[in-house]
């Protein structure tokens, strides 16, 4: 027998090399595209905000009064802000804090999911955000791509844990907590963004996972649906929670 790193072996085993394969999950197997061209678009917002008259440090201008999420003007038919407020943010410091935990999560989960699952999820969790925020005060100004990054988060967790990733869903479920924690403790924070966030992306990853049963077409078929369902029931249940909505001026904004 001949000792090696890895225990005694036999001499001809000693000689091998051991040849890594990655496991059958997808995290963290690559680069994700689509994650950085959403960090993208929502740095080139940024900086709009900044030609619009928004203080680095404070938001504010022209795109944060014309594009950020208000109930009242959702309700006077400017539905687009359930889209828009998601690439606004409030600062130089609340940009940096949800495109760091973009990044980390995007490139775990993209390349698990696949480009258009991964859009999906997105997508689902930022209209389900925004239709938190409206639904618990929607008179408030929210802006901030905080309820897609939620959303992520219980995707995350979710095909962490299905795939038998245990640590791994044990350090996200702790991401959760504690960016609940941090909710539920500072002042000026949409909780109901963050809430819609986290729950819409967590029925979307549960959709997605069921879908996985399936072969082929059959399952694309039925993601899709269930993607398209999901953002549909977030995006009206938005459009009810604005209406009725009055007060005459955009408030200060809710961190989202």
């Amino acid at each position: 027998m001949t000792a090696t790193p890895v225990g005694m072996r036999c001499p001809e085993c000693s000689r091998q090399r051991t040849r890594v394969v990655r496991g059958p999950s997808g995290f963290g197997s690559g680069a994700g595209r689509v994650t950085e061209l959403l960090i993208g678009a929502n740095v080139l917002a940024f900086l709009a905000e900044l030609v619009g008259g928004a203080g680095i440090m404070s938001g504010g201008g022209s795109l944060y009064f014309d594009f950020a999420l208000f109930g009242p003007a959702v309700d006077a038919g400017e539905w687009y802000r359930i889209v828009t407020a998601g690439f606004l943010h409030y600062g130089l410091i609340h940009l940096g804090l949800n495109m760091f935990v973009l990044y980390l999560l995007g490139n775990l989960l993209e390349p698990a999911l696949g480009t258009w699952r991964f859009l999906g999820v997105y997508f689902v969790s930022l209209l389900g955000g925004s239709f938190g925020a409206l639904l618990l005060d929607p008179d408030a100004v929210t802006v901030g791509a905080s309820g897609a990054v939620f959303g992520l988060m219980a995707a995350s967790f979710l095909f962490a844990r299905q795939r038998g990733l245990t640590e791994l869903a044990s350090q996200l479920g702790v991401l959760v907590l504690i960016n609940l924690l941090f909710t539920f403790s500072v002042s000026g924070i949409s909780v109901g963004g963050h809430l819609g966030g986290l729950i819409a992306g967590g029925l979307a990853g549960a959709a997605l996972l069921a879908a996985e049963r399936r072969r082929g077409s059959e399952r694309m078929a039925l993601e899709a649906a269930a993607l398209l369902a999901l953002g549909a029931l977030a995006f009206g249940g938005a459009l009810l929670a604005a209406a009725g909505s009055t007060p005459p001026v955009l408030a200060p904004p809710g961190v989202g």
